[in-house]
Parts: structure tokens; sequence; C-alpha cells
């Protein structure tokens, strides 16, 4: 079994042609011809990410998030993604990410978290043209049930196990309809109002984005790693499936970067 393998039976729900022009996605470090003994899954890689990796014997990290974004000019100890990558080559650890192409597709992250919530009846928010049906951004399900604003925002953070939540002000409707796009999806609010959403659930909110919906749809940030949290399952789900026998687990190292401190009343 070789590192190409694992890459290609995540781009079977999630082809690198559907990343966006600007993204990264992809192997990252190594050689794909290189055998694969044991894979390490995660949202982000840290140098931590990279220890561990080591320590458990892993030649292949699997990343949502690519630790190589924009070009390196040199490799030196001055950042922490130079000291994991010189740290994943002194080991012979691969590195994959499986960015925008996992979350434009059907299958993919935002897909997770709306079932994670129990949503039902899904569809993709904004649907490519060429493929509506399998590759687009966001998702949007229906509850069986509507609940009230403030159960759905206990809901949400009770799935997504966060300490608080932003969002706009009340409506005073209830929740059934619920669009919503894991990690940043400020973009794609005109798509959820367009569909009519009671609610909308992403991340990294600007503050004066949280003035549109002016009553007509509950605004909710609940964080990019809390509404993409759900993918490390999904591609250590989808190795498992394949290679039965292969050896993926999920990361213990925490590579959340936002901290939050709640103040007791």
């Amino acid at each position: 079994m070789t590192v190409n393998d694992i890459l290609n039976c995540i781009t079977e729900i999630a082809p690198l042609q559907w990343q966006e022009s600007y993204d990264n996605a992809g192997l990252q470090v190594g050689d794909l011809n290189a055998e694969a003994h044991k894979a390490l899954v995660c949202l982000d890689i840290t140098e931590e990410i990279v220890d561990e990796a080591f320590a458990k014997d892993c030649d292949v990290i699997v990343s949502h998030h690519p630790l190589i974004f924009r070009g390196l000019k040199h490799l030196s100890p001055e950042t922490y993604i130079e000291r994991a990558v010189m740290k994943a080559v002194k080991h012979d650890i691969a590195m994959i990410s499986m960015h925008t192409n996992l979350d434009n597709s059907y299958l993919g992250v935002s897909r997770v978290l709306a079932e994670r919530l129990g949503l039902k009846d899904l569809h993709i928010l904004q649907p490519v043209t060429e493929e509506p049906d399998l590759c687009g951004a966001g998702m949007v399900g229906e509850f069986e049930t509507p609940m009230e604003e403030l159960g759905f925002l206990a809901l949400v953070a009770e799935t997504i196990k966060t300490p608080c939540l932003r969002h706009s002000a009340l409506t005073g409707r209830t929740i059934k309809k619920v669009a919503l796009c894991g990690g940043s999806g400020s973009p794609f609010m005109q798509d959820a109002l367009d569909q009519k959403a009671d609610a909308y659930l992403t991340a990294d909110i600007k503050y004066h984005d949280f003035f549109i919906p002016e009553g007509r749809i509950l605004l909710v940030d609940g964080g990019h790693f809390e509404t993409e949290q759900f993918t490390k399952e999904l591609i250590c789900g989808l190795i498992r499936k394949k290679f039965p026998t292969f050896a993926a687990e999920i990361a213990e190292t925490e590579t959340n970067s936002v901290h939050y401190f709640v103040r007791n009343k």
C-alpha cells in the first residue's frame, strides 16, 4: 500500500479538481509511491502533530488544512510551518491535505456537520453548475420538528462543544430550515437567505456582517475549528472503510488555535 492509495481513497469523494484556485490540497510532503503503514488524521498540522506521528510510528499524516499554503522560499527553524516540514522530512513522514475539495464535496465537511445536528433532506447550499448534486459549498437541511431559537443555539453549542456562540439578533421565529457551511462561509450568506433558511451556521463572520440579516435569518458563528472538527472522523472513516486492515487513527494533539475566556457573571 502506498501514500498515493491513501490520497486516492479520499479523492474518490472529493476530487482534487474540486479545490478552489487559491488552495493547495493534495500531497504536501513526501513521495506518493512510498509505502504507507499507518496514518495520523488531524485538522491542522503543527510541530506537535508531527511529533505525535513519529512517536506512533505513522508514516503518513492526513490533514484537512494544508500546512504549506503559500510558497516556501527556504527551510529554516524560523516558523512553525518550516519546522514541521523539516521534522516530517527528517522522519520520512508524508503529508496529505484534503481541504476545499473536501469542503466542496456533497459527502464532505458540511454534510457531516449537518448530520451531527440531526438535519434531514440535505442538499448543497451553493452547487457548482457542472455537478450540482455532487459539488458545491455548504449544505441545507431541515429538522423534523421546528425548535425555538434558543433551543437551536443550545443544540449547536452542545454539538460542536463550544462554550459560547456569536449570533445576530434573535428573529422571534422558530428554526426548521437550516443552512450551514463548515469553516469560513460568510460569502454564502446570501444563498442561505435566497433559500429562505431560518438560520445560517458558519464561522469567521465579520462584525458588520451581523447587521445583514435584518431579522430575516438567525446568523450563527460557531468557530472555524468547531464547525470543521468532524472532518477528522470523516477522513479516518474513509480510510478505514477502503482499507480495513490499515492502521489509521485520529490525532490526540489539540490544534485549535483559538482559546476562549468565559467570564462568570
